[in-house]
């Protein structure tokens, strides 16, 4: 039986406690967020999501929607403060979606944050990432989440 591989792209940040990525476009301002691999791995196959109202406000750590899935049901913690501009219609009607192409069509929503800069400081980057990566992926294989 062979390892199963998966990919963190070392161009996103992650926000390491609830494993989130966000791609940040400086052209409009606006941050895309979704789930990296390692937590979907964690927490299985996604059955349902629900995802806040654009214009809603954000808090970093806090609620931005619940999903359910196949080894939990809990909320989507948001890696940054600020305002919904853009939420994923397509992964609410088809969550799974988001288990099948997680840095694409998968994504959750779209923040336009408060303090970018500020912000990216407390998120994993660059070179950072692949240790952080490989790191989570022991951890997780040594507690069972993953194999």
């Amino acid at each position: 039986m062979s390892k199963t591989t998966y990919t963190l792209p070392p161009e996103l940040a992650y926000d390491a406690a609830q494993h989130t990525w966000v791609r940040y476009d400086p052209e409009t301002g606006v941050a895309t967020v979704g789930l990296d691999a390692l937590g979907q791995a964690s927490i299985g196959d996604l059955a349902y999501l629900v995802l806040p109202a654009v214009s809603a406000p954000l808090r970093r750590g806090g609620a931005a929607g619940s999903l359910e899935a196949a080894k939990m049901t809990g909320d989507v913690v948001s890696p940054l403060t600020g305002t919904v501009v853009g939420v994923n219609a397509a992964a609410m009607r088809d969550p799974s979606l988001v288990n099948r192409d997680p840095y694409g069509a998968g994504w959750l929503l779209q923040i336009r944050p408060a303090d970018w800069p500020g912000e990216v400081a407390a998120l994993i980057t660059g070179a950072a990432v692949a240790p952080w990566a490989a790191a989570e992926l022991a951890r997780y294989e040594r507690e069972g989440w993953i194999v």
